[in-house]
């Protein structure tokens, strides 16, 4: 089986953290969004692991092959135009000839391993594939599963319907074995320019092939962690940090009290300052004489008499003063 990630969006609603960075390049919990990605997927062992890349490749390309180009085998496929999830599967069918695939989402961290998953859709036994799915509290901003009465086989799928029949929400990852019929339909879906909100959508291919005589079937996912928008982005930050070892990089601590869980990373300096507890400091960052707590900071940061809650920092930006709550990109200077 071989696994699809797309990752080629430029994250409009992270502004303006991506106005330098792919999203699944932004900093959470000690690492980029798409190593926690990559992290759980080891145990699963694919074949090959396909990234989508567009957006500021540049930076992505190169993390993924240091970190993990010696953990799985790893191709990357351009999508130079981003058309939609659908258009961005369909460039990926020459690298997936007739082989199964898993397709996970570049933003989406699950609780999950995503052996847990390959097993649960193993367990649906003969099906065309197996969604991941999750009730939803607002489903019209999902795409949709309908079942079959009484059954776990989809009857029906709808990208965020207007009025929806269900709220059994598609959580973001994918397994299908009939890959060639996937492909032949997104071609279809190519020529005859059928899109849903301007885009070449997945979930309106899986449900022409429901159309054409494919069985899909489902599985559930417990808990997602969504790093689509700042807020998810924090939230997230304190479930991935409660979950992590204390294992930190190689930081300096001048007068200074860490309260754990923190991520730390290399050649950080705390100097008469309190960090914690859910912070994120990424490597090379200064903090002197601050009280840092529930915050992602990027990289070579520098923090100045600055009391900092539930904030978001990029890279090389400068702090000098005091604040509640910040959101502010990388390269930025600050002064209160």
């Amino acid at each position: 089986m071989k696994v699809i990630i797309p990752a080629a969006g430029t994250g409009t609603r992270l502004f303006p953290h991506t106005h330098t960075k792919p999203k699944s390049m932004v900093y959470i919990a000690g690492k980029p969004i798409i190593g926690h990605i990559l992290d759980r997927m080891i145990d699963l062992e694919p074949e090959e692991v396909i990234l989508i890349v567009g957006y500021r490749k540049e930076l992505l390309i190169p993390y993924v092959n240091e970190n993990y180009g010696q953990v799985f085998n790893i191709r990357f496929v351009d999508q130079n135009e981003r058309l939609g999830l659908g258009h961005s599967i369909y460039l990926t069918r020459d690298a997936v000839g007739n082989s199964d695939i898993m397709i996970a989402l570049g933003d989406m961290i699950f609780k999950s391993g995503y052996l847990d998953f390959f097993e649960q859709h193993r367990n649906n036994g003969d099906c065309s594939g197996s969604i991941g799915v999750r009730e939803v509290d607002e489903p019209q901003k999902y795409g949709i599963v309908e079942l079959e009465p009484e059954s776990s086989c989809v009857r029906h799928l709808e990208e965020k319907p207007t009025n929806p029949v269900s709220n059994l929400g598609i959580a973001g990852v994918y397994f299908i074995q009939d890959t060639p019929l996937l492909f032949q339909v997104l071609d279809w879906m190519l020529v005859n320019n059928v899109k849903t909100r301007g885009e070449y959508q997945l979930t309106d291919a899986m449900q022409e092939m429901i159309k054409r005589g494919s069985g899909f079937k489902t599985f559930t996912v417990s808990s997602w962690y969504d790093c689509g928008h700042a807020a998810s982005l924090l939230e997230t930050n304190k479930v991935l940090l409660d979950e992590k070892e204390n294992s930190n990089g190689n930081y300096e601590i001048v007068d200074s009290v860490i309260i754990h869980p923190v991520a730390i990373g290399e050649n950080v300096r705390m100097v008469n300052s309190v960090v914690g507890p859910y912070a994120s400091i990424a490597g090379g960052t200064f903090i002197e004489n601050s009280i840092i707590s529930n915050c992602v900071i990027g990289e070579r940061t520098h923090i100045l008499k600055a009391n900092l809650q539930s904030s978001i920092i990029g890279d090389d930006a400068n702090i000098a003063g005091k604040h509640n709550s910040l959101n502010i990109g990388d390269s930025s200077s600050i002064e209160f």
